[in-house]
């Protein structure tokens, strides 16, 4: 009898680390950045700390865009002559880009099932949930517990976003003119989070210094958690290393997680974010 062979995908927008993605074996599919006339693929020909380098000083603005259905097809069919019998993947909120559809299109195409997750959200809330679907395959699991993992994981998700200015929201295309105007004014640094029920963005406040927008973004994060339980949290950061090294202190005297990740924001996301964000995504166990 043949046994089972779950294949795990996650798109580039997931943000783990990436010895946690050779250690459960992801393949993760790159989406792209498009710079002028350049194309890159996210975290293969274009790295976080250099995007966010020349972020700040190229005039020309990036956008981004989903890997293609090719793009998938390629994969799936790798994986399947690898020996895969299902196909799990996991996509960044459909709300947010089409890749979720794309990777279903793609699936249709190819000889074994590919089970295509719509996470309802970005970065990390992503990523934890591949990890927790990771973990579920490695303990034995058969698809179905692979897919609740991941499911159960974003019941308790949360994820809040600090940003140094909407400038980066406004470019990226995610607000209109008007929010933009109010934001030049004002100087506003918003505090954003993830509903991870409908996939969208949501505004959590707006607030006038760095130290207060960071303050907001650490308690609105916690007072969403059940902080009884174990933890598993992680800190993003828009190339602000030290900052990030910080937060992730503080949590570890405050909260003592069983599982605190920091790494940086990947371009993709960052193109909404901006240098010197932050953010914090994670959830406790049942």
């Amino acid at each position: 009898m043949t046994v089972p062979k779950i294949a795990l995908v996650a798109d580039s927008t997931c943000d783990i680390p990436e010895a946690l993605v050779e250690q459960y074996g992801i393949a993760v599919i790159p989406t792209y950045v498009i710079w002028g006339e350049e194309q890159f693929r996210d975290r293969i020909d274009l790295q976080a700390p250099e995007f966010y380098r020349r972020l700040e000083t190229d005039p020309v603005y990036p956008s981004s865009s989903h890997p293609t259905p090719g793009d998938f097809l390629a994969l799936y069919q790798r994986l399947c002559d690898e020996g895969a019998t299902d196909i799990v993947v996991l996509t960044v909120s459909s709300a947010m880009s089409g890749t979720y559809n794309v990777a279903r299109q793609a699936g249709a195409m190819v000889s074994v099932p590919v089970h295509v997750i719509d996470s309802k959200g970005p970065t990390m809330s992503l990523g934890w949930q591949v990890l927790a679907a990771a973990r579920a395959r490695e303990a034995g699991g058969d698809v179905e517990a692979v897919i609740a993992a991941a499911e159960d994981a974003r019941s308790r998700m949360v994820q809040l976003v600090y940003m140094e200015s909407i400038e980066y929201l406004h470019k990226g295309g995610r607000i209109g003119n008007a929010v933009n105007l109010l934001g030049t004014l004002l100087k506003i640094k918003p505090v954003v989070y993830i509903d991870h029920n409908s996939g969208l963005v949501e505004v959590e406040t707006a607030v006038r210094t760095r130290t207060r927008g960071i303050e907001t973004l650490y308690k609105g994060f916690f007072k969403r958690l059940d902080t009884s339980k174990p933890l598993h949290v992680a800190v993003l950061h828009g190339d602000v290393p030290e900052e990030a090294e910080a937060l992730a202190e503080r949590i570890r005297e405050e909260f003592h997680p069983q599982e605190l990740l920091i790494n940086i924001t990947g371009p993709v996301l960052g193109i909404n974010t901006g240098p010197r964000a932050l953010a914090l995504a994670g959830y406790t166990e049942a």
